[in-house]
């Protein structure tokens, strides 16, 4: 019997994200929808590790499922490091990625390329049936800010995220290779070892 493992998420794009990436691992991965009466855990941390390690505890608590969940977001230098832990709420309440995409752009529409460096950075917690969080692990993906969006896969702010040593977006690009290079990936690589581990016969 596969045990059960919870991506702490409504996110359909994120996710397929984590699916691909876990793939190879003894799990029935499922997401938030299948709980009807599961209550928001609110991102109230002031970091990353913060709001991953709420959402992994507080859902595992809820449904007794053992539970991962990221927290990911954009670091723009020119904006002095925002949007960050408020990459998902930096527009009005009810934004779409378009909204969020658009009300970046805007921000540095004065800022030349050069100086237009951010990254994107991942944490994942994992919380065990009781809700304690067993396991932290975290990535970091350096790129810069294109002009205007470019691409149709990905989420986010995918599509205006071009990432070191690449000319096109996360957007652009093969989701094999994204899977590669991401933020995520690369935090997940932490959280595969050590799934890896706790299901080793």
């Amino acid at each position: 019997m596969n045990r059960r493992l919870l991506i702490a998420t409504f996110n359909q794009g994120k996710l397929q994200e984590l699916r691909q990436l876990l793939g190879e691992l003894p799990f029935v991965v499922s997401d938030l929808s299948g709980f009807s009466s599961i209550k928001p855990i609110p991102e109230s941390g002031d970091t990353f590790l913060e709001n991953a390690s709420l959402k992994a505890g507080g859902y595992a608590k809820q449904t007794g499922v053992l539970t991962l969940a990221d927290d990911s977001g954009l670091q723009v230098d020119a904006l002095s490091g925002a949007p960050g832990v408020y990459s998902a709420r930096y527009a009005h309440e009810g934004a779409s990625d378009g909204d969020r995409t658009a009300k970046l752009l805007a921000e540095l529409s004065n800022v030349q390329g050069s100086d237009r460096t951010a990254r994107f950075v991942s944490v994942i917690a994992i919380a065990d049936e009781d809700g304690k969080v067993i396991n932290v692990s975290q990535g970091m993906c350096e790129g810069r800010i294109a002009d205007a969006p470019r691409g149709a896969n990905g989420f986010g702010y995918d599509p205006v995220f071009i990432p070191e040593g690449f000319d096109q977006t996360f957007a652009q690009l093969q989701a094999e290779l994204k899977n590669r290079i991401s933020h995520r990936a690369r935090a997940l690589l932490g959280a595969s070892e050590f799934l890896r581990r706790l299901t080793a016969p």
